[in-house]
């Protein structure tokens, strides 16, 4: 079971292919790798034990009547529990959805099952994706398997533990403000904002939806490859979806190479609160790059300096807009329906008992900044700062290839310690804003351990719209070479659960 559980996705599904596994062995080694560890994890907040074992028998029979398998055909997958999925269970973290059974899967949940990877269970997330530990969800905090009395990052959390714990090789997040690659770079592992409108958000339950964007998540840059190109692709049943062929990221991740490219680096990405540890690693990267024969260039991207604050005007306006329709009329909780209460008060107790704290922060919030009086001096300007951020990347990009930073400013923190401090806790994004309020595609992957707490850091790597191909072309020559010099921080010095 052990030698099954530490193979990647593409050595996984070849093979299954080649007969040499099952998929139903596969998958029931994995299935007893939860067992065995995750109720101290708690990565996953449903296990779906018969419909994956199900998904695996219907692979093996495909193998055993000679069909073609697909690329990952067989591989067990993590997915986010803000994805539908029809029969099973999605709560969004949060208590308003409790018991709620989807009637229809997601585009990306369809994609999944198309490509026959095996779905595991819905894991566990900072309520509605909002946060950066997932603390605030409803069913208990997950552990960072580095070490459990810390964060795994948020808000996406219970999908990067579960893979740093070998629970399963590939995971499926979510990225609003940095939702994928925080919780990537706290846990030694890899995660890819693909541009925009790039990956389906049909099914998935909305938070921001001019932010909000699905993506892989792996413990290799090739795994993330080939989940990205089996979710990504136009979808007309979602209006944000691009219309234009998916990068050939596998291809790119198969051929990593930085021979030639310029590579930016942007002075407002450093500075007070980045841990020393984490700078340092950082600048190893960069000398690391120079080394493989990329030109190191310096950047100035001022309007940076605004992202967070502009993100948070805009990111709770467009929530208390969708989160609206949680009223418990429709679907979902409802609290004090005796038949002496009205609608509206029905509606009002219910929000009261199913939403968290930080989730009635944000609604709160996005509902001042939109009202009248408000809209132009608070929205509106958060509008304008969003679009002197695009309009820096685009000067940036006429310059470099792909910009590269710190994925996060600080390793892991411990659960518990910025809990009561809203603004330290939105910190945690301050290099991963910027590039959802822009569009662009975005990855962060391992770079060493910090040598003050010997916990993981991530560099992210930024690439223009629709050039996510150049990610996994910079990010599989930056990690050969890592594993090459230092060994892979996670496969190698993986912690021990």
């Amino acid at each position: 079971m052990t030698d099954i559980i530490r193979l990647t996705a593409a050595e996984t599904a070849e093979k299954i292919a080649s007969g040499e596994l099952t998929a139903v062995e596969v998958t029931e080694a994995h299935l007893a790798r939860i067992e065995a560890v995750d109720e101290k994890v708690h990565a996953f907040l449903h296990v779906d034990r018969e419909g994956a074992l199900a998904q695996a028998r219907a692979v093996d029979e495909k193998r055993e009547r000679g069909e073609k398998l697909g690329p990952l055909a067989g591989v067990p997958l993590a997915l986010k529990d803000i994805f539908t999925t029809e029969g099973v269970p999605t709560t969004v973290g949060s208590k308003v959805l409790e018991g709620w059974i989807p009637p229809y899967d997601a585009t990306l949940t369809k994609r999944l099952k198309a490509a026959d990877v095996v779905i595991l269970g819905k894991t566990n997330m900072d309520e509605f994706a909002m946060g950066s530990s997932t603390e605030n969800s409803a069913y208990g905090p997950t552990g960072n398997p580095w070490d459990l009395t810390r964060i795994p990052g948020g808000s996406g959390g219970g999908s990067s533990a579960a893979l740093a714990s070998f629970q399963a090789p590939l995971a499926i997040g979510t990225d609003t403000g940095g939702s994928i690659r925080q919780p990537a770079a706290v846990t030694g592992t890899v995660g890819v904002k693909p541009t925009y409108g790039a990956v389906s958000r049909y099914g998935m339950v909305a938070f921001s939806s001019s932010l909000d964007q699905g993506g892989p998540c792996a413990r290799t840059v090739l795994d993330a490859a080939l989940l990205h190109e089996v979710i990504a692709g136009h979808d007309p049943l979602d209006s944000t979806s691009i219309d234009e062929p998916v990068p050939p990221v596998v291809e790119a991740a198969r051929n990593g190479s930085v021979e030639g490219m310029r590579v930016g680096v942007v002075k407002q990405f450093r500075g007070e609160g980045y841990q020393a540890g984490v700078v340092q690693r950082f600048d190893e990267a960069v000398e690391l790059l120079k080394e493989l024969g990329a030109e190191i260039v310096e950047l100035d991207c001022p309007s940076f300096d605004l992202a967070l604050s502009a993100y948070y005007l805009i990111a709770p306006s467009e929530c208390s807009s969708n989160l609206a329709r949680f009223d418990g009329l429709r679907y979902g909780l409802r609290a004090g329906d005796d038949g002496s209460r009205s609608a509206e008060e029905v509606t009002s107790l219910t929000r009261e008992e199913g939403f968290g704290a930080e989730v009635k922060r944000r609604i709160m919030l996005g509902t001042y900044a939109l009202s009248s009086g408000y809209y132009d001096a608070y929205y509106g300007s958060a509008q304008k700062v969003r679009t002197l951020i695009k309009q820096d990347f685009d000067k940036a990009f006429e310059q470099v290839d792909v910009i590269v930073s710190p994925t996060t400013p600080t390793t892991a923190f411990a659960i518990g310690e910025r809990a009561d401090d809203p603004m330290a806790m939105y910190l945690a994004d301050l290099c991963t804003i910027p590039t959802n309020l822009a569009g662009n595609a975005a990855m962060s992957l391992p770079c060493g351990l910090a040598p003050e707490d010997n916990l993981p850091v991530g560099l992210q790597i930024i690439a223009p719209v629709m050039k996510d191909d150049r990610l996994y072309k910079v990010g599989a020559a930056v990690e050969a070479a890592f594993v090459e010099k230092w060994g892979h921080p996670l496969l190698e010095e993986a912690p021990s659960l």
